[in-house]
């Protein structure tokens, strides 16, 4: 994922990818020992998720 991602289909792909990344953390957690840094970690993730959304959205829009 170092690469730059320039046209709307990598982009979308990227952003497919790293939803798809989230959804298995999420399914491998235990909610019996899930403690309060993994739900931080969980948000700091959607948080990403959003910036390269609206950071890609911009491109669309042009």
């Amino acid at each position: 994922m170092g690469k730059a991602t320039n046209d709307k289909d990598s982009q979308i792909t990227y952003l497919k990818t790293r939803l798809n990344m989230f959804l298995e953390v999420i399914d491998s957690m235990d909610p019996e020992s899930t403690e309060l840094e993994d739900i931080d970690r969980l948000i700091g993730m959607l948080d990403d998720l959003e910036g390269k959304y609206e950071r890609f959205k911009k491109d669309w829009d042009e």
